[in-house]
């Protein structure tokens, strides 16, 4: 029986992130996506993800997603079999981040979700494609659901965040790097970063993708993470490959 895939989404994301990727993957194994929602640390992400999950599994994390997921492997490596990180960042954050943080939060305690969203997150997302449009209003339905008390709880968790780099590299188990070529948030030399400080970890950048190239460019990640999957052993034989789709 393969193992269960667990996948965790990034600020303000639910499943939906990955519809893809179940599409792909829920007829081969167990797919799991537990919310991110009601913790206002990282650990504690980690924590409510772990109580959730089999007793081992693949798991892979996108943005703030990837943030938990390498926490999860600084708490409980010996559950993961396989490591996928995409479009996120093993630092703690800048304090220049924090302190628009800040300012966000307070126009979203005033009752201005949808304005942050749509001015000063969103349109920063996404690579320029036909389907960005269509992307950018299903991100803006998934935050709205979420609400703003998820929103200042998950501010709140990525703010205080601890550094992982030293973390990561006790990493052993098969690992995946992928990324948007035109990623602004989570920029290609964090992820040229992680792939160093992982033993063997393959490092996979995707054409026409930003920051979601999970709805961005659904058939090269699914491509990626096949390889992730069922081909451990040829990633890991080929450490920072690049592999670019157009």
């Amino acid at each position: 029986m393969a193992d269960t895939l667990v996948l965790l989404p990034g600020m303000m994301c639910d499943a939906r992130l990955f519809a893809p990727q179940i599409a792909a993957f829920a007829a081969d194994r167990t797919v799991l996506v537990p919310p991110l929602t009601g913790c206002n640390t990282i650990a504690a992400m980690a924590q409510s993800v772990l109580q959730s999950a089999p007793p081992q599994f693949a798991l892979a994390g996108l943005s703030m997603g990837g943030i938990v997921a390498m926490e999860i492997m600084r708490c409980a490596p010996e559950r993961v079999t396989h490591l996928a990180l995409i479009a996120t960042n093993p630092k703690a954050e800048d304090p220049a981040v924090s302190a628009n943080r800040e300012r966000q939060k307070a126009q979203v305690r005033q009752g201005h979700l949808r304005a942050v969203l749509r001015d000063e997150m969103k349109p920063n997302y996404l690579a320029d494609s036909a389907h960005k449009a269509d992307i950018l209003d299903l991100c803006m339905t998934m935050a709205m659901q979420l609400g703003p008390e998820a929103f200042l709880s998950q501010s709140e968790a990525l703010a205080s965040r601890p550094d992982q780099q030293d973390n990561l590299k006790l990493v052993t188990v098969p690992s995946l790097i992928l990324c948007g070529k035109e990623d602004r948030l989570c920029p290609l030399d964090r992820h040229v970063l992680l792939a160093q400080l992982i033993c063997g970890a393959r490092l996979e950048i995707i054409d026409g993708a930003g920051h979601l190239p999970t709805l961005e460019q659904p058939e090269a990640t699914n491509t990626a993470l096949r390889i992730w999957l069922d081909g451990a052993n040829t990633a890991r034989a080929l450490p920072h490959k690049e592999i670019k789709h157009v």
